[in-house]
This record gives C-alpha cells, sequence and structure tokens, in this order.
C-alpha cells in the first residue's frame, strides 16, 4: 500500500461520532479517545495502567463518554451515522438537563468526555457545559469538524478547557476531502479553523475514516497530518450505518483491513506522532502477533497505551449519549441501553442488559467467543450488528482462525 486509509480517527463521523471513536480522542492525555497514547481527542482511555479498573461494586469503570450534545451540522459527510442536517432537532438535554448529566458522571469513574455531534459547536451553550464539567475534575475533548472554527470560536474552546480537538480530514487535498464530506470548500475551512485552533495553543488530532477510496491516499494524509502539526492521527474503520450504509462499495475488504493494520502496525515505526487504529479491534492481534514474532514485549514502554486497551470498548469502557439522552454502547451500534432522562446514567452503566453482555465472553457468538485474542479485541460490535444484523456475530471483517476454532 503506497499510504493508509485516511481513517486514523474515523470510525466515528466529524472527528468520531469519536468521529467519535472512543479512543479517538484520548491521544496524548494523560489518563485515557485521553491517557498517554490515545485516541479520541484525547488520547488513549484509561487512567494510569496501574489504578484500578473497576469500580466497588465490581463494575467495570467508564473510561470515555462520547456525548452527542447536539445532531445538527453544517456538513453532510457520506459516511455520518446520524445523517445529520444543520437544522435544530427537537427533544434535545436541556441546559439543566445536560449539567444534571454531567453531576453523574463521577459516579463511574474519571471518564473524559467526548463533545460530539452533529457539530458541537452549534449548541448555543456547549462552552458553558464545557466549563461545567472541567469544574467537576472531568477531562472535556471535542470532535468538531474545523469548519466553524474562527478565531473567536477556538478562543472560546480553549477557555472553556477543552484539552483537544479532533478534525475529521478523509482526503490530502480538498478535492477529495471536500467530496466526502459533502460541501465544496470543507478542507480549507476546516485547515483555517486547525491553525486557529493553534493559535490559541489547543491541541488537535486528525481522525481519518478509510474507505476504498483514500486507501491509495494514506500517506500523504499523514505528510499532511505532520505538516500542520497535529499530534496524533487516529484512522477510523468505516462502519456501514447511517448514510455509510448507502456506499457500501466504500467499505474495505477483510483482506484489505488486514493489509491496513498490517501496514499501520509497520508504519507507527516510522513516525513519533501519536498513531491509533480506531473502531479497528483486530489491530490488537495483530499487534500482539507481528510483536510475537519480533521478539518484542507488549508493554508500556513499547506499545503506550495500545498495551494498556482493548480493541471494541462498546459498553465495557466507552459509551455513547445521543442528543435525546439515549444511552448505547457506542454511536454506531443503535441498540437501546435505555435513557438517562428516565433512569441514571450510572445505574444504567451498571445494569443495562447489553452492556452486561459484552463484558461476558460466553455471550459472544461464533469464533469472538471462543478466540484467544478476545480479551484484546472483541470484535466491532456494531460492525456485526450493521452486516449481520446481530451485535454478538462474529466481526466480519476479520480473517483470523482462533485455535479453538479449528
Amino acid at each position: 500500500m503506497s499510504g493508509h486509509p485516511s481513517s486514523l480517527g474515523a470510525c466515528h463521523p466529524g472527528g468520531h461520532p469519536l468521529g467519535r471513536d472512543p479512543e479517538a480522542m484520548l491521544s496524548g492525555m494523560p489518563a485515557g479517545h485521553p491517557g498517554g497514547q490515545g485516541g479520541h481527542p484525547g488520547g488513549h482511555p484509561g487512567a494510569h495502567p496501574h489504578a484500578s479498573r473497576f469500580l466497588p461494586d465490581g463494575t467495570p469503570k467508564c473510561r470515555l463518554i462520547a456525548w452527542e450534545v447536539t445532531r445538527s451540522c453544517n456538513l453532510a459527510c457520506k459516511h455520518c451515522r446520524a445523517e445529520a442536517h444543520p437544522e435544530p432537532y427537537p427533544g434535545e438535554l436541556s441546559n439543566a438537563e445536560a449539567k444534571a448529566l454531567i453531576d453523574t458522571f463521577p459516579e463511574v469513574g474519571s471518564p473524559i468526555i467526548i463533545f460530539t455531534g452533529g457539530e458541537p459547536t452549534l449548541r448555543p451553550d456547549v462552552y458553558e457545559l464545557a466549563a461545567y464539567a472541567r469544574d467537576k475534575g472531568l477531562r472535556c475533548v471535542m470532535s468538531p469538524n474545523g469548519t466553524r472554527i474562527t478565531p473567536e470560536e477556538a478562543r472560546k474552546i480553549k477557555e472553556a478547557g477543552f484539552q483537544r480537538c479532533s478534525i475529521s480530514i478523509d482526503g490530502a487535498d480538498a478535492a477529495s476531502h471536500d467530496a466526502f464530506r459533502g460541501v465544496p470548500g470543507a478542507f480549507e475551512a476546516s485547515m483555517r479553523g486547525i491553525e486557529n485552533l493553534k493559535a490559541e495553543g489547543v491541541e488537535f488530532q486528525i481522525n481519518t475514516t478509510v474507505t476504498k477510496s483514500n486507501l491509495h491516499s494514506f500517506k500523504e494524509i499523514f505528510q499532511l497530518c505532520e505538516r500542520i502539526g497535529a499530534a496524533a492521527w487516529h484512522i477510523f474503520l468505516l462502519v456501514p450505518m447511517g448514510r455509510a450504509a448507502e456506499i457500501q462499495e466504500e467499505v474495505i475488504t477483510a483482506e484489505e483491513y488486514e493489509e491496513v493494520l498490517h501496514w499501520f502496525y509497520d508504519f507507527r515505526k516510522t513516525t513519533k506522532m501519536h498513531l491509533k487504529a480506531t473502531c479497528a479491534p483486530h489491530y490488537y492481534r495483530i499487534m500482539r502477533q507481528r510483536a510475537k514474532e519480533e521478539g518484542v514485549k507488549v508493554d508500556m514502554e513499547n506499545f503506550g497505551m495500545d498495551a494498556m486497551t482493548r480493541g471494541c470498548l462498546g459498553g465495557t469502557g466507552f459509551c455513547f449519549i445521543s442528543h435525546t439522552g439515549q444511552l448505547q454502547p457506542c454511536g454506531y451500534l443503535t441498540l437501546d441501553c435505555g435513557n438517562v432522562r428516565e433512569t441514571p446514567f450510572p445505574e444504567l452503566w451498571k445494569k443495562t442488559p447489553w452492556f452486561l453482555k459484552f463484558r461476558d465472553q460466553s455471550a459472544y457468538e461464533g469464533k469472538c467467543g471462543v478466540c484467544e485474542y478476545h480479551k484484546v479485541c472483541g470484535g466491532c460490535r456494531a460492525r456485526a450488528h450493521s452486516m449481520t444484523d446481530n451485535p454478538m456475530a462474529p466481526e466480519p471483517l476479520c480473517l483470523y482462525k482462533p485455535r479453538k476454532a479449528e
């Protein structure tokens, strides 16, 4: 491959749905998409590697929350999970409801809060909410598309305490990026937004969704990331839902998936920039296979937070909360896991049936249930649901045959 797909941070739209990959916002942040090396605008999820991963009752701590503060958006991206439009959506959480929700977040750990959308800057009180969460001791990151970040907006982002922004760039130039984003001028607008963030000293990462159209230009996209000073590059493997369901021809094959992740493993050795593969859980299987072949220990020293995290975190360390308060394992997995307007978020995190299933290896079907790499991979549950209508089915784009499945 001449260049990886432009998806190091694009399974989630806009920047994750983290664009909103759970881990895509974590890179570079201390503790967990921000802990050291991460994913969402933050870095890797997860606090100090030796800190307890469980709450007192044995429930896994929530490390990342992607919060869709609004579904409204000024772009019309081909891969959009939300099929968003610019007009306001009915039923969004009010300012009081949003603050009450923030009050509950510390009860499930110390999660990084990813303010996403839609386009989060379209919510009038987004900076007030971020400052409120910051004052509660929560780390906040944002996943805007970059096109609305004027100098004034960048200043507000800084003052509200956002520690990183993830900007989705899906092509190495204006023509390819704008075609994917659905709006002429989106590339140049995002580049201006990035310069405004840099002027305010706000760290940013680039998220890229891997498609057949941009696979050939991955190296060029990475070079762009280097040139503009990105703290991290996150590639996202496309999950065919929302508008993405209409571009099935852009979904890469299982063979291409494997090739991309091997390329990624090798490419990460050539740069000091933090690289992360999102919505690509079997990267953590490939990383361990390749490291074993090379005689390299999989630890923090050699692989940073990639050595400490798991592939699919949906319902186990990460969750998504919609603009109306609907809880999901991730933005791409539209399972009904309760609504925070009706049941307190901490109760849902601890007891919602789907989350309990995702935490139980015996509930996984086919090869994913018996795979020796299950604890570090888990398969993409959203892709399984989207392509087989069964979220517990084997990951559809994985070629690996577990020893117990032979």
